[in-house]
């Protein structure tokens, strides 16, 4: 079994879902929709809903904390951004956007990993995160709470010697390098701390003003459950399905995996004494996205299991330097399995793997397990599950599957949907709606399959071993897959598909 769990995605509106129970999500979605893509007399001054009252207020704690450049700041504003429209002068403005002017300080600041307490978050006042929606009734209440965050508001990090240090919100936004965005203009990049402050203001702003416009306080209510199904109840939904319906599994990969999630799994239902969990020596601790295995406990010897990912890393490095693999990526173990696993040899390697969004580092990284396999472990059998981020009909910058399978099958694998996945063999159908920072990649309701849908999970294994006896994709947590549905849903909590075969050993 091989499914990428998905981290827990900070903006419940992000996509489309799934939520037929409830038409009035499908009504406030379409209506704000509308809102961004037919303002018409909606499209009004920035300055018409973000104050003159409110920017002076904004200066004032901005002076408070001794940042330089402040003039230059207030200039912007009474010359450029007061007079900007909402929607074509801000929401779709390219040069924001490339000046990453919003995104960035959102980026930073939207949701917050504290590193003591462990395992708490906070979040910063915004429709787009899981910050309590009853506190944002009023432009004015959600502007005292958003000051209060931004400028009183303290976190705690874990610097790189492991010390814990204590820093305000408002020390956290990075400065905005023209040497990197070159959007920006030099004198921008000096005062892009509080002019990222004042544009993050401004679009949390906006995007509140768009909700309380088209539905009034209804919209808390809609977000109040989008967020206990897929933000606070997605680990335990997670585990739920995978104890449930695939706690007979011998193998079970995963992919993006936090630490919350992997102490939850280990002492789950079933789970706790059917499976051995094995994570990465070097954990992704930052993004908290780690490829991870779970061994059936009465068919595989967990003691002899050897982590072997440095090796494949090494190997990868020395071919595609540049290829974009992150920590906790890749996890890869030799594993010996007991007399009850019905196999050729009772050797395994076993590897999980999350690629990067455009799939380029697939290829790199099935050749370089492939080179250490051939001259190490060709005695093993290999089975390797991942999330290759491969598309139907690619861009030039996206790795196409049929490329792919062609490569697989050259260094003697193949996958559970055979040497020639297609479009029956998606595992991916996603659409980004209105309510996130990256406009230009929103779908509209009536085109929600120019999403992503595209076959990007499989479970490869080496030709001499096994044959693919059949497989199974899951969308809704029973083993059914619907095809027509965007996904994640209420009830399933990834956006990912799971991915289950069984294997049989080829005759000897």
């Amino acid at each position: 079994t091989s499914w990428n769990i998905a981290a827990i995605n900070n903006n419940p509106w992000e996509y489309w879902i799934t939520y037929d129970e409830n038409p009035k999500y499908t009504k406030l979605m379409e209506d704000i929709e509308n809102f961004v893509e037919s303002p018409e007399e909606k499209d009004v001054e920035v300055e018409r809903i973000f104050s003159q009252e409110m920017f002076d207020r904004l200066m004032e704690e901005m002076k408070k904390v001794g940042w330089s450049g402040l003039d230059k700041v207030s200039e912007h504003w009474q010359k450029d951004y007061k007079g900007r429209k909402i929607i074509s002068g801000f929401l779709k403005d390219k040069s924001i956007g490339a000046k990453r002017l919003a995104s960035m300080p959102d980026r930073f600041t939207n949701t917050i990993s504290l590193a003591r307490p462990e395992g708490v978050q906070i979040c910063r006042p915004s429709v787009i995160n899981v910050y309590e929606a009853n506190m944002m009734s009023t432009i004015s209440s959600w502007y005292d709470a958003w000051i209060q965050f931004i400028f009183e508001n303290s976190t705690t990090i874990k610097e790189r010697d492991g010390s814990i240090v204590e820093k305000k919100i408002f020390q956290l936004f990075p400065k905005i390098l023209k040497a990197k965005y070159p959007a920006i203009s030099e004198e921008e990049e000096e005062i892009s701390i509080p002019l990222q402050v004042m544009c993050l203001a401004i679009f949390d702003c906006i995007l509140l003003h768009m909700m309380l416009t088209v539905s009034g306080n209804e919209w808390i209510s809609i977000k109040d459950q989008l967020c206990e199904k897929l933000n606070k109840s997605k680990i335990e939904r997670t585990c739920s399905i995978l104890d449930t319906t695939y706690g007979e599994s011998s193998v079970i990969a995963l992919q993006e995996c936090g630490a919350v999630f992997l102490e939850q799994i280990r002492q789950f239902g079933n789970m706790s004494h059917r499976f051995n969990v094995f994570s990465p020596v070097k954990m992704d601790r930052s993004r908290d996205q780690n490829s991870v295995i779970l061994l059936n406990t009465a068919q595989f010897d967990a003691e002899s299991a050897t982590e072997l990912t440095d090796d494949v890393l090494a190997e990868l490095k020395k071919n595609h330097e540049k290829a974009p693999v992150a920590a906790g990526d890749l996890f890869v173990i030799s594993v010996t399995a007991n007399d009850v696993v019905n196999s050729n040899t009772k050797k395994f390697l076993i590897a999980s793997f999350h690629g990067d969004t455009n799939g380029l580092a697939t290829v790199p990284v099935v050749e370089s397990l492939m080179n250490v396999y051939d001259a190490k472990y060709s005695d093993h059998c290999l089975i390797f599950c991942l999330d290759a981020n491969t598309y139907l009909s690619p861009t030039s910058s996206q790795q196409g599957v049929a490329e792919f399978a062609k490569y697989f099958a050259s260094r003697g694998l193949t996958s559970c949907f055979g040497d020639k996945p297609g479009a029956e063999h998606k595992t991916t159908f996603n659409a980004r709606t209105f309510l996130q920072p990256q406009l230009n990649k929103a779908c509209k309701s009536s085109e929600k399959a120019k999403g992503d849908n595209n076959p990007k999970d499989f479970v490869l294994f080496t030709v001499k071993h096994f044959t693919a006896h059949k497989w199974c994709k899951d969308n809704t947590g029973n083993r059914e897959y619907k095809e027509d549905i965007v996904f994640p849903t209420l009830t399933f909590p990834s956006d990912h598909g799971v991915l289950s075969t069984a294997l049989r050993p080829v005759a000897q």
